[in-house]
């Protein structure tokens, strides 16, 4: 149902979005979790309910609550109910362990940690350095001790909490970037970012009310709010949720809730792409999916087999999550492996090494400056000078190369650091070598992208390494041992033993040769051996 105080920037704020939903649209589902439903009104008291209870744990404005968490209604009950508070969500990946997650619990300083119990153990082995943090659990405790289960922060039929001295700029949420250019950094997002990149969607989907949004992607994935969670409850449409993708089962999946829209990324859509073909592919209730990227060859049979629109592509991040998109007026085709045009809201231009605006067809950095303040994010949590750094003047820097047309039309080119986005991820090679280099075998290594397989524009993880002298484990001994120190993404496909490395003058390697070389005979491949990472 659309809401007209959601045009007003100066009213945004997600909890009172929630709470306009259940007083005009109060009787509609909202959350669909298998077989449990939510109408907007029952979501409202669940979420004021956990609010008075996360209230009379001293969360406040400003204090900062930490999430680990599968995809599950509760998740969404919690985040709206910090924010009715005026605090700060703080989504946890699921797949972080050991170092990574101390670490990234360690930075965000949260006053609370809600858990659940397919990740009990993973933060109990990360609290044993992290002292006097209150934890929450829903459903088994496990080895943690001392927690509180969820449901006791549930006040049964608690009030609408005062929402008067919040504002649509206030952080209502920290969102831990993939560190592509060095150390992760936590983005302080607005509502009104939120807000603005949501109802974007909304039209870019031409969501009606007989729509029904089914999202499979990990809620600690700012996407998941964007393209699913908050675009469903501002538009006042029921919401599917699964906990994971699953290619076996998408389409039952599908037809279970009579999903007419959905987002997937990284590989996802090439995997159903590439799954046997069906003389029913096409009798399915999905109408629209925006799938992210998309080889340009593939969307006129993709959407032929499966009888589905797909969307346009663009170019967002979690700093700037409208950057460009393909819905500019008048326009009903965009070139292959095009992002699309600047959004209204943004200016955009690209600059070369030489502090000057690329030539049309030249690459160079983009550069983002909104039009409207709290467009793009807040800052970086407890760093100033990161802060600093991301700017020149009134413009951020993105730090992706892109391209332009003389139609104003962009290109992405690649990430202006090294990095490998392989299934939706930007994986840092600078933080997988610093987990290989801990290893006692590794004297020095490079980590770069090998084009995938399965998606053009994706990139596959090679290391390559330099022994230390007197060592001499084996590719798969790599492999466990980056897998038990680092997420399993962080884990190459391919990796070699080399005898140098390529550097600079100044001591930096040059991975442009690298990846030149590519694959070579002694190149150990994980596929080929049979070696899977473990979760």
């Amino acid at each position: 149902m659309y809401v007209p105080e959601f045009e007003d920037i100066t009213r945004r704020h997600l909890g009172r979005a929630i709470a306009l939903q259940a007083e005009f649209n109060g009787d509609t589902t909202f959350i669909m979790f298998d077989r449990a439903r939510y109408s907007y009104a029952e979501t409202n008291q669940k979420v004021n309910d956990l609010a008075a209870g996360l209230k009379r744990e001293g969360i406040g404005r400003g204090s900062r609550v930490a999430f680990l968490m599968s995809s599950c209604p509760e998740v969404i009950f919690l985040v709206l109910a910090v924010n009715k508070l005026g605090a700060i969500w703080v989504p946890v990946n699921t797949d972080y362990k050991g170092v990574w997650l101390e670490d990234t619990l360690l930075r965000s300083r949260p006053a609370l940690i809600v858990t659940d119990a397919a990740h009990a153990q993973r933060l109990s082995e990360a609290l044993s350095t992290l002292k006097d943090l209150p934890v929450v659990v829903f459903g088994d405790a496990g080895p943690l001790s001392g927690t509180k289960p969820f449901e006791e922060l549930l006040i049964a039929g608690a009030p609408e909490p005062d929402l008067s001295a919040f504002g649509y700029g206030d952080t209502s949420a920290v969102l831990w970037t993939s560190g592509t250019t060095g150390k992760s950094k936590g983005v302080m997002q607005s509502h009104n970012v939120w807000f603005n990149a949501c109802l974007s969607a909304t039209a870019q989907y031409e969501t009606t009310s007989s729509d029904v949004i089914f999202c499979v992607l990990p809620m600690y994935n700012s996407a998941a709010w964007v393209t699913s969670l908050f675009r469903a409850m501002l538009g006042g449409v029921p919401l599917a949720i699964d906990p994971a993708f699953s290619v076996s089962n998408f389409w039952e999946r599908v037809e279970f809730y009579g999903a007419t829209q959905i987002f997937t990324l990284g590989a996802m859509h090439m995997f159903l792409w590439n799954a046997p073909e069906k003389p029913d592919d096409a009798d399915n209730s999905l109408n629209k999916i925006m799938a992210v990227p998309m080889p340009a060859d593939i969307i006129k049979p993709f959407s032929e087999r499966f009888g589905v629109q797909v969307l346009g592509q663009g170019m967002s991040q979690s700093e700037a999550m409208m950057i460009l998109n393909q819905s500019s007026p008048g326009r009903d085709t965009w070139p292959a492996g095009s992002c699309g045009s600047p959004v209204d809201l943004v200016e955009v231009k690209l600059m070369n090494d030489n502090g000057k605006e690329a030539d049309i067809g030249e690459h160079g950095e983009c550069w983002v400056k909104p039009k409207l303040p709290y467009t793009i994010f807040n800052g970086y949590f407890d760093d100033p000078k990161a802060t600093a750094a991301a700017y020149e003047g009134e413009w951020y820097k993105t730090g992706d190369l892109l391209k332009r047309d003389e139609n104003n039309i962009f290109y992405f080119v690649d990430r202006k650091k090294d990095a490998v986005r392989f299934k939706g991820r930007n994986i840092s090679t600078f933080e997988v070598e610093l987990v290989a280099r801990q290893h006692p075998a590794v004297l020095d290594c490079a980590a770069f992208g090998i084009p995938s397989e399965e998606l053009e524009s994706e990139n596959e993880l090679k290391l390559n390494i330099i022994l230390r002298p007197g060592h001499s484990p084996d590719a798969e001994d790599i492999a466990r041992f980056i897998n038990s120190n680092a997420p399993y993404f962080f884990v190459p496909r391919y990796v070699e033993f080399v005898s140098s490395l390529p550097y600079t003058p100044t001591n930096k390697i040059q991975k442009y040769k690298l990846r030149e070389i590519g694959l070579t005979d002694t190149t150990w491949d994980a596929n080929q051996a049979g070696y899977r990472a473990s979760r």
